[in-house]
């Protein structure tokens, strides 16, 4: 039978844009379908626009500290506005250039929301169309819990358009949206109260993450309310009243409510049963309100129940990171139209907290290590210490680094840090840990003097 696609891919997020222009490059005729803004969660409501808040709301720090080098700094002040529209510029120019680099590597785009008819059949508005092979790519979506007034609350798609900064934002949700936009909206000048139904943050991150993180929180003024939940919202006087589990304290008052408890596959509509497209069983998020959340069922190679149908990225809920779907997506292309069958692997993927202190990570916590090798299979170590930018600024910032070898090879297995640009510090000691490099081989290596990544080799 002919079709009109090779491939037809539905979401121009970063999974399907990778995966259809590696498609088109091995001669495959490809359309990508989109409802939104080209970039997906990434680049429209995500990464990008939440890493420029972050560098924006870190100047009110870099002002105070610099006066503890003999810098002289006068009032400042943010303008909002002008904050939110070259933030939402730069989101826009980055959906252009995407745009045209489908162009530019023969990738038809179709503006509109997709859904499947059958195996082989895509509707899009009045139009329908014909693939080969199909990829879903239409990543995730936030959710409100099913909670009296929760309608008043905004979810994380919509704070990069708030029309003025508010006074005080109560956050609800420990992950990582809930972390990051609590140490944002402090640093921009709001007052932040984080409230967590559970004991810590960042469930699933080493302990020694977790509890570094909240302490910096603390320290730079956020308010965390732990182990318990929001019961019901209420406007009151033009502000949204908070009233939390715990009767023993007070009902929080705020101007704006973010809502970040987390996020559910994007599959709503997407006509998967009449394709014959099978779900995954649902996981149950604990907590009065919260529902369920249903993922597309895939094998190693990102297929499907149905076989001409493949998923990548959010959408299949097996590890949720921009670069995870970006690889998902161009191993499913190299698999099927580039004659190089190979599967993604999500093991050692590096990944960061950019809270305030940031972090990142790689590889295995403390507790995994534990798990798997015994607690007698492991060597730990740590060390925390006071970065030297932070001598004259007399701010007691503290920089965490901790190291999990397994003693009977020595290799390290995973590795850890809170502290300026953790980021871009783990990144590097990935590739160590992804090609199996041993805690003699970090202690080989000679540091860059005075770094505080030079820490990571000198640890005994």
């Amino acid at each position: 039978m002919a079709y009109d696609y090779d491939l037809f891919v539905i979401g121009a997020g970063s999974g399907g844009l990778a995966a259809s222009k590696r498609a088109a490059s091995y001669g495959a005729k490809v359309a990508i379908a989109e409802n939104d803004l080209v970039g997906g969660t990434c680049v429209i409501r995500g990464c990008v626009p939440k890493k420029l808040m972050k560098y924006g709301s870190h100047f009110p720090a870099l002002f105070s500290e610099a006066a503890g080098y003999g810098w002289k700094v006068g009032d400042a002040e943010l303008d909002w506005e002008k904050f939110i529209t070259s933030i939402d510029n730069e989101v826009r120019r980055l959906s252009a250039l995407h745009i045209s680099l489908l162009e530019k590597n023969g990738v038809q785009l179709i503006q509109g929301r997709a859904k499947l008819l059958d195996p082989h059949t895509i509707e899009v508005g009045d139009k329908k169309y014909t693939a080969d092979k199909i990829l879903i790519a239409v990543g995730g979506r936030p959710v409100k819990p099913d909670v009296p007034g929760f309608e008043h609350g905004i979810v994380s798609d919509q704070i990069f358009h708030l029309p003025t900064r508010p006074k005080h934002i109560a956050i609800i949700g420990a992950g990582y949206i809930g972390t990051e936009f609590a140490c944002i909206m402090r640093g921009l000048g709001s007052e932040v109260t984080h409230i967590n139904r559970s004991g810590m943050i960042l469930r699933g991150f080493d302990d020694d993450i977790r509890s570094n993180i909240e302490e910096g929180m603390v320290n730079h003024g956020i308010r965390l309310i732990k182990n318990s939940v929001v019961e019901k919202v209420e406007q009151v006087d033009g502000r949204l009243k908070l009233t939390l589990s715990d009767e023993k304290l007070e009902p929080v008052i705020a101007d704006v409510f973010l809502i970040a408890t987390g996020r559910a596959p994007n599959v709503i509509g997407l006509g998967l049963e009449a394709a014959g497209v099978e779900l995954a069983e649902d996981s149950v998020v604990e907590g009065p309100g919260y529902g369920k959340m249903s993922a597309i069922k895939v094998n190693e190679y990102s297929q499907t129940s149905q076989p001409n149908i493949f998923a990548v990225g959010d959408v299949t809920d097996r590890l949720n990171l921009t670069p995870v779907a970006i690889g998902e997506g161009r191993a499913f292309a190299d698999s099927e139209f580039g004659e190089n069958r190979r599967v993604f692997s999500h093991s050692n993927v590096a990944t960061a907290i950019f809270s305030t202190p940031e972090a990142a990570t790689v590889g295995l916590t403390e507790a995994e290590a534990k798990e798997k090798y015994g607690e007698d299979g492991i060597k730990v170590f740590r060390t925390q210490f006071r970065s030297m930018y932070y001598v004259l600024t007399g701010k007691q910032e503290k920089t965490m680094m901790k190291l999990v070898v397994e003693k009977a090879t020595d290799k390290v297995l995973g590795a850890h840090m809170v502290g300026d640009n953790a980021a871009e510090i783990i990144q590097g000691i990935a590739i160590a840990v992804k090609m199996g490099a041993t805690k003699k081989d970090f202690d080989a290596t000679v540091g860059i003097h005075p770094s505080a990544a030079e820490e990571f080799v000198t640890m005994r």
